[in-house]
C-alpha cells in the first residue's frame, strides 16, 4: 500500500501536479473520456488545484475551469491549458451559485473530489460524505448543460446505495470507480454520471 502511495506521490511531484489525486481524475477519463476540448469544467473541492490544472490541460485554450474551495487555489493554467477562474467559497452558501454564473452560466462537465473532516468514525464519516455529494447533485441540477457530465467522490456507507439511484434517475449512463491509484483500505470511489437529463 505504501509501495503504492509513494509511486503516485512522487509521479504528481515529477509531473509538478500538487496532490496525488490527479491520477484518480486521470484514470477515470482516460476510459470514459467525460472531459473533453473547448469544454466547460466546475471543479468543487478544488484545492490544491491538480484536478482543475489537468482538466485545463484538456479543455485546452477554447475551454474555461472554474475551480472552488473554501482554500484559496492559485495554481496558474499549464502550457496550452484553458483559463482557471478560482473561488474560495462554501458549496453550502446559496451566493455560490450566483458567482458562478458570473463566469459561466452552465457547465459541460462538473467534478468534484469534496471529503468531509475525517472524523475516525466511519459510519460519521460517511454520513458527512453523502451530505457533501448531495450538494453537489444538486448544483449539478442548477448548473450543468443538458447531456453535461458528472463525477464525483463517495465514502461508501449504508446509504451509498440509494444515492447511486439517486444520480441514475439524473443520467443516462452511471458508473461506480474505484481508481488504482486510491489507498487500498479507503473507503472512497468515485460515482460518474454522463449525459445528464435536464428537464
Amino acid at each position: 500500500m505504501r509501495k503504492v502511495n509513494d509511486f503516485y506521490s512522487k509521479k504528481a511531484k515529477k509531473e509538478k501536479y500538487p496532490a496525488r489525486s490527479i491520477y484518480k481524475l486521470e484514470e477515470a477519463q482516460e476510459k470514459y473520456k467525460f472531459i473533453r476540448r473547448g469544454d466547460s469544467v466546475l471543479d468543487l473541492g478544488c484545492y490544491p488545484g491538480s484536478w482543475s490544472l489537468y482538466a485545463s490541460e484538456i479543455v485546452g485554450p477554447k475551454g474555461v475551469v472554474v475551480g472552488v474551495d473554501l482554500q484559496q487555489a492559485d495554481c496558474s493554467p499549464r502550457g496550452e491549458g484553458g483559463t482557471i477562474h478560482w473561488l474560495c467559497q462554501d458549496i453550502m452558501e446559496p451566493e455560490l451559485i450566483p458567482l458562478v454564473r458570473k463566469i459561466r452560466p452552465a457547465f459541460r462537465v462538473l467534478v468534484s473530489d469534496l471529503a468531509p473532516k475525517t472524523s475516525g468514525n466511519r459510519w460519521v464519516d460517511a454520513q458527512n460524505s453523502l451530505d457533501l455529494v448531495h450538494a453537489t447533485l444538486i448544483l449539478a441540477e442548477q448548473l450543468l448543460l443538458n447531456k453535461g457530465h458528472y463525477i464525483c467522490k463517495v465514502f461508501q456507507g449504508e446509504d451509498f446505495p440509494a444515492f447511486v439511484k439517486e444520480v441514475k434517475k439524473r443520467f443516462e449512463m452511471v458508473k461506480v470507480i474505484k481508481p488504482k491509484s486510491s489507498r487500498v483500505e479507503s473507503r472512497e470511489v468515485f460515482v460518474l454520471g454522463m449525459k445528464y437529463k435536464k428537464i
